[in-house]
């Protein structure tokens, strides 16, 4: 996994969470590569909901093939991103939706039967890394304990650079301030995106 810098993420030349019409997103997948590549970014990553469809319809070399898993940790349900995967392996691909309903409708996705452990391990297999997504939309009532439990799992990563436009309102156990301090703390890679469903990249 390639490092990128504070500035990267905050000057939107790189965004590693973006979803498209594969998952629950508005924009079409082939259409955000294009606008990417116009805006000038040095990488995007497309990461729908359980699926990697997109991937095996476009490949680009700003295209980092990526995918957001829905999984339960004990009692927090979670978003566990994978970046840069073999799309083509078959161990990773037994974890993919079955049907577009479990890409995007909420209620469907919550009640994922994914092992967090089992789900970490193929993620690696394939060649990817595993990142903690939006760590303070998460139910932890102790994050650091929670993201320690999850590196004895083998986390690799941690979502540094998200804006949390509506979850603040709601979930309060942690601090963004606080997921930087954890992610230098464990050495764990920190990455970052917008969470893009929209039409358009900023």
């Amino acid at each position: 996994m390639e490092n990128f810098t504070k500035e990267d993420f905050i000057n939107n030349k790189v965004n590693l969470h973006i979803h498209t019409t594969f998952s629950d997103g508005k924009a079409e997948a082939c259409d955000i590569l294009k606008q990417a590549k116009e805006k000038g970014y040095k990488k995007i990553a497309i990461c729908d909901h359980n699926t990697i469809e997109a991937h095996k319809a476009i490949q680009d070399e700003i295209l980092i093939p990526a995918v957001e898993f829905d999984v339960w940790c004990g009692y927090v349900f979670m978003h566990l991103l994978a970046y840069g995967i073999d799309v083509n392996n078959q161990e990773l691909q037994s974890f993919c939706a079955k049907n577009k309903k479990e890409t995007e409708l909420d209620i469907i996705r919550f009640f994922s039967k994914r092992d967090i452990k089992k789900l970490i391990k193929a993620i690696h297999n394939a060649g990817g890394v595993a990142v903690l997504a939006h760590p303070c939309c998460c139910w932890a009532l102790n994050l650091e304990k929670f993201v320690k439990k999850l590196i004895s799992y083998g986390l690799d990563g941690i979502e540094v650079y998200y804006p949390y436009p509506r979850w603040r309102k709601y979930v309060k156990f942690s601090h963004p301030d606080q997921v930087e301090k954890i992610a230098d703390k464990y050495g764990l890679i920190k990455t970052g995106g917008t969470d893009l469903h929209r039409k358009y990249l900023f």
